[in-house]
């Protein structure tokens, strides 16, 4: 049985990420439909996906209640993820609803309540917990391909204003200028906070610093955070969002072992590299930007019964609330409890 999504917000998240997933799972999704404020781009979609002019709408609220929907797909800012997810739920079918979860903690706690509060399924769309290259590191550390391990760094770059000025996420207004806290580096760096708490477990301390920039964008131009999972395991994030990184190899995620070390360039590489301390080493391919189809397929199988969802709104609020832990030990210059 195919499921008939609901499509809110038909910007670059749809067009660029989760449409092709779609596309490739039509056995398992149909796009029954679609509702954005921008009239030209409802018309634009209502072509391509041949939809009637009874299927686009400009006010999710007139869509949410048809009978013929199974479930709705929300890409909407962040500084509405909440408020639009909250009145969807109402409407008692499962949804997918983009990270991070709300512009403040006291919304993302809410968002969390949702499902036991409306008794749907919600999945929240970080595909980071989906990508494979994630779940290959996390396996890696689970087995202890590489020893206990002892520590890692990862370093992060967004070259956010030459990106700016690109056809790209970061033109978009609402980034440029962010209502939320943390500008870019909630935005983006909750995607490698996810990652990380996937391969590691819960974090349980953080301590961060900052450097201030004037620029809207961000309120630092880099964090450097140090963490502490409840595992034991530590590490250092560093996230710069105004400039590039020049060299290859990039830093990217290295984590070392008392057995060896495992290293990832960055996400779109498609390899993950393992070097043992008695000198061999070994290369484990992948298939880069899998979490989007992989994601959905999972949405899938919740919804006819088969599996449990693997990203839900309380998992997700413990990355949200890790980057707004981070941006706390920042302004207060201390460290931060998580628990």
């Amino acid at each position: 049985m195919k499921l008939r999504m609901g499509i809110i917000g038909l910007g670059l998240a749809f067009e660029r990420l989760h449409y092709p997933a779609y596309q490739k799972l039509k056995e398992q999704f149909e796009i029954g439909a679609i509702c954005d404020l921008d009239r030209n781009r409802l018309e634009h979609w209502r072509e391509i996906l041949g939809l009637s002019v009874t299927d686009v709408y400009t006010d999710f609220r007139e869509m949410i209640n048809r009978g013929d929907l199974n479930a709705f797909d929300i890409m909407v800012p962040i500084d509405l993820n909440f408020e639009i997810t909250n009145e969807v739920a109402k409407a008692g079918k499962p949804i997918i609803s983009e990270k991070p979860l709300a512009p403040t903690r006291a919304e993302a706690e809410a968002a969390k309540q949702l499902p036991q509060k409306y008794h749907i399924p919600i999945m929240i769309a970080e595909n980071y917990r989906y990508n494979e290259e994630n779940n290959i590191l996390r396996d890696l550390v689970k087995t202890k391909a590489v020893g206990e391990i002892v520590y890692f760094i990862q370093n992060r770059v967004v070259d956010f204003p030459t990106d700016m000025l690109k056809d790209s996420f970061a033109a978009k207004e609402w980034r440029q200028h962010p209502s939320y806290p943390g500008g870019v580096f909630y935005d983006t760096g909750v995607h490698d906070i996810a990652a990380l708490r996937h391969i590691f477990g819960p974090i349980d301390k953080v301590q961060a610093f900052g450097v201030e920039t004037k620029e809207t964008f961000s309120p630092y131009s880099v964090i450097q955070a140090n963490l502490r999972f409840e595992s034991g395991v530590i590490g250092h994030l560093s996230f710069f969002c105004a400039g590039m990184e020049m060299q290859r190899p990039l830093i990217g995620l290295r984590i070392f072992g008392t057995k060896g070390m495992i290293y990832l360039e960055e996400n779109s590489c498609g390899t993950v590299n393992v070097a043992y301390n008695d000198g061999r080493s070994r290369q484990i391919p992948y298939q880069p930007n899998m979490g989007f189809y992989n994601e959905l397929l999972n949405f899938y199988k919740a919804a006819a019964g088969i599996e449990s969802l693997s990203v839900t709104p309380e998992l997700e609020y413990g990355d949200a609330h890790t980057i707004l832990s981070i941006l706390d030990s920042v302004r207060r210059d201390e460290m931060v409890q998580l628990n």
